[in-house]
Order: C-alpha cells, then structure tokens, then sequence
C-alpha cells in the first residue's frame, strides 16, 4: 500500500501545477450530471467461479458527478424469476459495486492536465456480494483522451480483502487492480438513436496464493466488450466478455471453468 501512495506522490509532483482554465472560474460544479438506468439481463456461459454461469437477472445502474464526486455503481439482483434452471437459484442474492473517486484537480485547486491525461482522482471501488464478500480498493486513477476512443478512464489501486468467502487472506491487502472502461458511439442515425461500443477490462495482478493453494492464481483478467443501440429512453445490446482465471481461481480446478468466452444481452429502461 505504501508503494501505491509513493506513486501517487511522484506523479503529482510531476504533474503541472498551474491554475488552469478549467478551474479558475471557481465553478467545480458546472459540469454536473446524474443517471440511473434499470438493466434486465441474461448471462450465459458466465464464467463466475463454482458453476455460476447462466442467470436472469435485474441490475440497477447509476452514476453521475457532483464537484469533486466522480461516482459509478451498480446492484444485481440474481434469479429474478425464480427458476430452478438458474445457476444463482438458492445461492447469493445480490453483488453490488460502488466506485467513486475524487478529483485531485478539484481538491488542489489546480488544472493538474498532463499530456493525454485530462484529470487526475483518488480512486477507490468496493465489491460486495451478500454471503461474505467484501473488497475494498484504493489508489490513483485518470481520465486519458484516448485518439478516436474518447476519453478512457484507467484506474491503478491495491486491494484490500475484507472479506473472501473465509479464505485465508481475509483482513489482508492482497493484490492489485487494473482498469480501465470506455463508451464510444461508432454509428449515429437521423432520429439520433445511436450504436455504441463500450465496456471495460479488469486485470488483477500480484496476489498471494493462499496457502499456497494450486486452485488459485496470482492474476485474473476480465474484458468485456459490449455493442449496444442507445435511443434517449432505451437500449439493447449484447457484449461478449472473455474470462481469465476469474476471481483469482485456475480454471479447471476445484472451482470448475474460469476461463473462456461468457455472453450478455441487455434490455434497458433510462430514468
């Protein structure tokens, strides 16, 4: 953890420091905005550990900016139709992920653009699931204008495992967090509908086997690549996701396939 924050510290000292005109009108809450959407979904072939690949559910997503506030979130609601040829029947009920992260450029006062990078922040995310999940990360992250992309935004942190289904690792920091996600419209049309790719990648890296266990790993990967048409109301789309070693366990052991392609399609209704 120490490593991280010592970055941190270098890369602000090595960051402009002028006060640029993104901020000298005092305003940090002119570029304020908020969403929620509620998202029906199908899994299928999802590599989640333990055989929890194909599910219909409901996720709640949100996110917005408030000044200094950069907030992204989302609740899944598992087996919404109570089948027993669910993969989450009788299982979790719900995952929830929280990542807010607060502008470095607001709370100094300063337009801290460097190069591609529009924006620094203390990033942070929690993922909680409710049978005895709980992860907290912590670190630095970016918005990077990207050539024809747009902006992405890449987020470096540790993690911190609260709790882990009883693992031995729990109480512990273990690992760290690459990320990054993105939403590019590629098609417009004349009713102003249009097509996006968005998604993001997921690559943790550096954890401790636990116990030295042959089951885990010390690196997952998750990409997840969506298509989606947007009208203001609506949206549909499907995105493939490729797994790696997900939720740090070799795939083929004890927690059955954890690699390979899963798939999403999604029905969406914008508040």
């Amino acid at each position: 953890m120490q490593r991280i924050f010592g970055t941190l510290l270098v890369l602000l000292a090595l960051s402009p420091s002028a006060f640029a005109a993104k901020i000298t009108d005092g305003d940090i809450r002119k570029g304020d905005y908020k969403w929620f959407q509620i998202n029906f979904m199908q899994s299928i072939d999802n590599k989640i550990p333990f055989e929890k690949q194909d599910d219909t559910y409901i996720e709640l997503e949100f996110g917005g900016r408030s000044g200094v506030l950069d907030l992204y979130g989302y609740v899944d609601v598992f087996d919404i139709t109570n089948s027993s040829k669910s993969d989450r029947h009788d299982g979790d009920n719900f995952f929830f992920k929280l990542a807010p992260r607060f502008s470095l450029d607001y709370m100094t006062g300063h337009d801290l653009t460097a190069g591609p990078v529009q924006e620094w922040f203390v990033a942070t995310l929690f993922n909680i699931g409710d049978r005895a999940l709980f992860e907290q990360y912590f670190g630095l992250g970016a918005d990077i204008q990207v050539p024809w992309l747009g902006k992405l935004g890449a987020n470096l942190m540790a993690r911190h495992v609260r709790e882990n289904y009883g693992a031995d690792d729990e109480g512990s920091w273990n690992g760290y967090l690459l990320s990054t996600n993105w939403f590019k419209p590629i098609v417009e049309f004349e009713n102003k509908s249009f097509i996006t790719w968005q998604g993001y990648f997921d690559y943790k890296f550096g954890a401790n086997k636990i116990d030295d266990d042959v089951d885990r790993t010390s690196w997952s990967l998750e990409w997840f690549n969506g298509f989606y048409w947007h009208t203001k109301r609506y949206s549909i789309g499907y995105g493939p996701k490729w797994y790696q070693n997900m939720a740090l366990f070799k795939s083929g052991g004890i927690a059955g396939e954890t690699s390979g392609f899963g798939h999403y399609l999604a029905v969406t209704y914008k508040f």
